[in-house]
């Protein structure tokens, strides 16, 4: 519910109960929406045999907010990447290696710190957010890219993180909250580097396993500060599909074999990088 003050001047020969019981908004009236109070996200379904890992597939946008648009169809960047988000998770589902859950089914709207805090909630091991580009008119800008958390944009999240007033996050196991600020900003730090490293080495699989099915921009890896891939503890990746802006990579996202593509790709890297951490004990 949007809360509201109405600050007012009193109206000549009014007592202060009938300026109480019936409120009149003047030039002098303020409005000031307040956020709602914090609700608590509901937990997505997660599909797939109980004990292995968990991945969360994010299908970006959603809601009122449609992303980008192909100027040729019209077709809207959060139907495509909800599309791509089902097509991973059959996909994952189908190997029974690991489980999987998104972090919408639907068309909604998700702002975008909750989408992390969705994966998070769930302790997924690994978390991949599905976006589709677009470019200024006249580029022949085409293919996919990978994204991972860019040093600075770790740095920065680490100690914002550590100054919270309410320090009960728990990274790794380790309660922040019981951690002096100095402690808890090198905890921070650490998981974050360490999940930046895996991010990047999983970003770096995916490429040459999904080589052949996904047609990737030469430079197929870049980082940035994305909301979406700032949880500490969690390896994570921001897939633009290709450019809705391109006709070629629209009609690609929009055909059945261009989704499958996509989700094999996903799933063979997926595979080696538990594959690897399960060797690594």
């Amino acid at each position: 519910m949007l809360a509201s003050f109405l600050l007012q001047m009193p109206l000549p020969g009014a007592t202060d109960a009938a300026a109480l019981a019936s409120p009149r908004r003047s030039r002098y009236s303020l409005t000031i929406p307040l956020d709602p109070p914090g609700t608590i996200l509901p937990k997505p379904r997660i599909f797939g045999p109980a004990g292995r890992p968990l991945v969360v597939i994010d299908a970006g946008h959603g809601g009122h907010d449609p992303g980008a648009v192909s100027p040729d169809t019209g077709r809207r960047e959060k139907d495509v990447t909800l599309a791509v988000a089902q097509a991973i998770k059959a996909e994952l589902i189908r190997s029974g290696r690991v489980r999987v859950a998104l972090t919408r089914e639907d068309d909604r709207f998700l702002v975008l710190g909750e989408r992390s805090e969705i994966a998070h909630g769930i302790k997924a091991d690994l978390f991949i957010s599905i976006h589709a580009d677009s470019a200024l008119p006249g580029s022949t800008a085409n293919g996919a890219t990978i994204y991972t958390l860019s040093e600075v944009a770790s740095d920065r999240e680490a100690q914002l993180l550590a100054q919270r007033e309410n320090r009960a996050d728990i990274i790794n196991g380790v309660n922040l909250g019981r951690q002096r600020t100095e402690v808890a900003t090198i905890l921070l730090d650490l998981a974050q580097r360490e999940s930046m490293d895996a991010s990047a080495g999983f970003a770096n699989l995916l490429k040459r396993e999904a080589t052949g099915l996904i047609p990737f921009r030469p430079d197929y890896h870049r980082m940035a500060g994305f909301v979406v891939l700032k949880a500490p503890d969690m390896p994570s990746i921001l897939l633009e599909v290709g450019y809705l802006t391109n006709a070629d990579d629209a009609e690609r996202l929009a055909s059945e074999a261009g989704k499958q593509n996509i989700a094999r790709g996903i799933r063979r890297a997926v595979e080696i990088h538990f594959a690897r951490k399960l060797a690594a004990r």
